[in-house]
């Protein structure tokens, strides 16, 4: 079977990140918030901590001796070594997620957590339209300029079939203000969110394009102070590397109690749906 082409050309994102400023980061420390939060519920102290993440700087305060490593595509972690392991904002960048995960899952002690933060499929709908609109009506076609990103219930199978245990995946959606589109792309390019799709165009696009894209953006979402907005989709995921302690689902006919007594009702027989007469 032929390996499917690369989806991000790494050299180029590698390139896009490392101009990104420390004043565009408030994406990755609202990730960092979340992750704080969630953890905070869980009644554990872990001990053996490793963060993948393309911007260390902002996730060396998460904890003190945390292994921090680069999202390369073989991540630098040890089997069983860790009782956590975060995958930080780089998920929606990666040539091989399921890989990335099944990694993550290995480098755990049975039991041992997953946390992981990335950008999901309703980020930038508003630029994705306005730059396909334009370039449809000025050159008849369409080129990738914006990353396709997973949507939560694929996220969500993703850890399925990465070995997790109890995987759950949950969205925020945040809303952005800018002055207009132009306002967004320069954000976008300091947070190290640049176009690095390896089927990008390599070429300089048509004059025009932008400007009829920040048109075309500006007429169709602007808020009523007069900006535009830009949607940001936050997705997280939880999974725990599977162990005997951990809850198992009950047997199907195992149950020793009635729905109907729990919730003090009368148990309604539901009619026979076959035909008399009819198997």
């Amino acid at each position: 079977m032929q390996k499917p082409p690369p989806l991000t050309d790494r050299a180029a994102l590698l390139r896009f990140r490392a101009r990104a400023t420390d004043s565009a980061m408030f994406l990755q420390q609202e990730a960092l918030f979340e992750i704080k939060e969630r953890l905070e519920q869980v009644n554990r102290t872990f001990t053996s901590i490793a963060i993948i993440t393309p911007f260390p700087k902002i996730w060396e305060e998460f904890a003190e001796n945390a292994l921090i490593l680069p999202d390369d595509e073989v991540l630098a972690l040890e089997p069983a070594a860790h009782d956590l392991v975060i995958h930080a904002m780089a998920l929606h960048w990666a040539n091989d997620p399921v890989g990335q995960l099944i990694q993550c899952q290995r480098a755990l002690k049975p039991d041992g957590l997953f946390l992981g933060a990335c950008f999901g499929g309703e980020t930038l709908t508003e630029l994705r339209v306005a730059l396909a609109e334009a370039e449809v009506a000025l050159t008849g076609g369409l080129s990738p300029r914006v990353l396709p990103m997973g949507e939560i219930r694929d996220l969500g199978g993703l850890l399925q079939r990465a070995g997790f245990a109890l995987p759950v995946a949950d969205t925020d959606l945040r809303t952005v203000s800018y002055g207009d589109m132009f306002a967004l792309l320069r954000d976008l390019r300091e947070m190290g969110e640049g176009n690095a799709l390896a089927q990008r165009r390599k070429v300089f696009a048509p004059r025009d394009l932008f400007t009829k894209a920040a048109d075309i953006y500006a007429g169709n979402f602007t808020l009523d102070e007069g900006r535009v907005k830009a949607t940001f989709e936050m997705i997280y995921l939880t999974g725990w590397a599977p162990d005997e302690s951990q809850p198992k689902p009950l047997r199907p006919g195992s149950a020793t109690a009635r729905l109907a007594d729990a919730l003090n009702t009368d148990e309604m027989p539901l009619p026979d749906s076959a035909p008399k007469g009819r198997m």
